[in-house]
């Protein structure tokens, strides 16, 4: 269901409702009180200033709240201060993956550090920074303990899986899908 266009004989669906910069926390509360049930997740970053140093929430999504809303209120959603306009495809509106909101929920009520990181989709060709490995290319995909690295002998028409290490610094080369 990830990334579908709305049907608008459809019962209520996530989406993702882009925002005024810096206002998640405000749209999110406005919204709250219209009887929305939205969804900004957060993470704590510290701050230093010269006398001090402080935690602070920011948005792992900056400009973006999730909404979970039925076709026949997007108008309302859209009308409230501060919300420019519902991430779609061209003039219609897509609904997100409810496993993504589910997992996203999920990580943001535990206690493991998060932060924003760049999207790497699969097939995207990386090379090692770190380790053993440091100086091996290869195209990156998921596996069910974390990353692989995929590294192909074009000649023969083999490949071999690596399984990397969560301390492992990868950099990207380049999406091979372009």
């Amino acid at each position: 269901m990830q990334g579908t266009l709305l049907d608008m004989s459809a019962a209520q669906a996530w989406f993702a409702l882009q925002t005024m910069p810096r206002n998640e926390k405000k749209i999110d509360y406005l919204l709250g009180q219209k009887g929305y049930e939205c969804f900004t997740p957060i993470y704590r970053q510290k701050r230093k200033w010269s006398d001090r140093t402080v935690e602070v929430d920011l948005p792992l999504f900056p400009t973006y709240v999730f909404c979970y809303i039925s076709p026949s209120s997007i108008g309302k959603v859209i009308a409230t201060q501060g919300v420019t306009r519902i991430v779609g495809f061209g003039r219609k509106p897509a609904e997100m993956a409810v496993e993504e909101i589910e997992a996203l929920r999920l990580l943001t009520s535990s206690n493991f550090l998060r932060e924003p990181w760049r999207y790497l989709p699969d097939g995207t060709i990386v090379v090692v920074e770190t380790g053993p490995l440091a100086g091996v290319q290869g195209i990156i995909c998921p596996s069910e303990n974390g990353r692989r690295l995929i590294i192909s002998v074009t000649l023969l028409q083999r490949s071999v899986a690596i399984q990397l290490d969560e301390d492992t610094v990868i950099s990207v080369i380049a999406d091979c899908r372009e």
